[in-house]
This record gives structure tokens, sequence and C-alpha cells, in this order.
């Protein structure tokens, strides 16, 4: 990922004029900060926060299989449920366009992992 943070750099915590206690906290919201942006430099990177700028996956469409298509229509023969040629094309549609829907999603959804780990 390329996309460029804002962050400037923490200027460090100067040595006098301050307690102990306000020193030692002055550095640890530093070192929280510079985790928290990437500049501190840890290896792993894992306390380094998402920010909206890093995430560009579009919010998805409405879903298009909204309502069965297929009536559970057909007929008996010779003692057999057989369902009509008509019912059988909607289902297959149906399922098909669910399954659209369904990659469409995780697309999306992988697209979504990847930026927050940062791959």
């Amino acid at each position: 990922m390329s996309v460029a943070n804002r962050f400037t750099s923490v200027p460090a915590v100067p040595q006098g004029g301050a307690t102990d206690y306000q020193t030692r906290l002055i550095q640890t919201v530093k070192e929280n900060v510079e985790l928290l942006t990437g500049l501190r430099g840890e290896i792993d990177a894992a306390s380094k926060a998402i920010t909206q700028g890093q995430i560009t996956a579009n919010p998805l469409g409405a879903q298009k299989l909204v309502q069965v298509t297929a009536k559970g229509s057909g007929f008996a023969i010779s003692g057999q449920n057989v369902a009509s040629l008509d019912d059988f094309q909607k289902l297959v549609l149906d399922v098909q366009t669910l399954a659209t829907d369904v990659a469409e999603t995780r697309a999306t959804l992988n697209l979504l992992i990847q930026q927050m780990k940062g791959l």
C-alpha cells in the first residue's frame, strides 16, 4: 500500500524544566504516538493504526438477488414429482445471481483485509 500518512515526527522530550513524572509521562505518550503512526520503526508494525486514507475499498452496491423467482412448481409424472423446466431455469438463474453477489462481497472483504493488514 502506498498511501502516505501525514504524520510528522514528535520532538524529543526535554531533559530539564519538568518533574520526573512529567518527563516519563511525555516520553510514554511520545512512544505511543510514534507506534500508532508507524514512526517508531517497529519491525512488524503490529501497533500501527489504520487511517481512513488507507482504505480505498468502495461500498458494495445493492444485492442483486432480493427475491427468489423460482416458485417450486412442477408436475407429478408416474407418481414422481418433477420440477417444471421454466421453474428449474429460474432456480439456476437465482443461484447464479446469488453466487455473483457472494463473489463480489468476498472480493470487497478480501480487499479490506489486505488494506488493513498492509499487504
